[in-house]
């Protein structure tokens, strides 16, 4: 599948800042949208590198790995994220994915 104009802006702006996990996660957000669910798992591990405190990477991941029927590993980086958005003091991301959590059949 070709790349859509929106996420080859996205590569070209990550091209001039490599580390830019605003970009990494813009990527992984197309991906996802594109249903390129590999690329985007991919692209939300790398965001995840650069900013291991990005706790909506953590979040989005889990929900793709929801959707794709991965249940224990979505669980798994629900609480990652849960414990990344209690460091970093984001209250509105914590709320959101215990909220995910919480929803989750057991």
């Amino acid at each position: 599948m070709p790349d859509s104009p929106r996420l080859l802006k996205l590569r070209a702006m990550l091209d001039a800042e490599p580390g830019d996990s605003f970009c990494l996660y813009a990527i992984a957000q197309e991906c996802t949208r594109l249903d390129r669910h590999a690329e985007a798992i991919d692209w939300f591990d790398r965001t995840i590198a650069a900013d291991p405190r990005h706790a909506y990477a953590r979040f989005h991941k889990a929900r793709l790995l929801e959707r794709l029927g991965r249940a224990a590993d979505a669980r798994r980086e629900l609480e990652l994220g849960l414990a990344a958005a209690r460091a970093s003091g984001d209250e509105k991301a914590a709320n959101e994915i215990a909220g995910a959590l919480a929803a989750m059949p057991a």
